[in-house]
């Protein structure tokens, strides 16, 4: 059970982040739906792709306010999306933020994470509060 104080701040920024644009990159279905269903719940519209190949078509044809992608997919990896979208000439998607979920919270990881143009690196299973919290901090809707 959720401490009543985290619900509040949760619910507070549901207010906030409604509305926001986010696109979510998993090629494991489970977390996607997972993902999905808490950022609806804080009502923000989701976008989804199973590969970074996907992402980017996404991207391409949709103006989006944040990307949460996982790291290791198979062929080509979050970083290396990363790297593909920051290198773009395109503004309206070079710039997004951008959240790094991966199954390692070694100090490394997050650096590399950095490295590729993420702005912030959660480990999975990624909390909801602080995915959140991540969310308003990088979007400016802080709470």
């Amino acid at each position: 059970m959720q401490h009543p104080k985290v619900l509040s701040h949760l619910t507070c920024a549901s207010s906030l982040l409604a509305g926001l644009k986010v696109l979510v990159v998993d090629d494991e279905p489970d977390i996607l739906e997972l993902l999905v269903f808490i950022l609806e719940q804080h009502g923000m519209h989701v976008s989804t792709a199973a590969s970074a190949e996907q992402a980017l078509q996404v991207l391409a044809n949709s103006e989006q306010d944040l990307l949460i992608s996982d790291i290791g997919m198979p062929n080509v990896n979050g970083y290396m999306l990363m790297q593909e979208i920051r290198a773009s000439e395109v503004r309206q998607y070079s710039q997004i933020p951008a959240i790094a979920l991966s199954g390692y919270a070694r100090e490394l990881d997050k650096k590399q994470a950095q490295s590729a143009g993420f702005q912030k690196s959660l480990a999975k299973p990624v909390e909801q509060a602080e995915l959140i919290a991540a969310i308003a901090n990088l979007t400016g809707r802080s709470f």
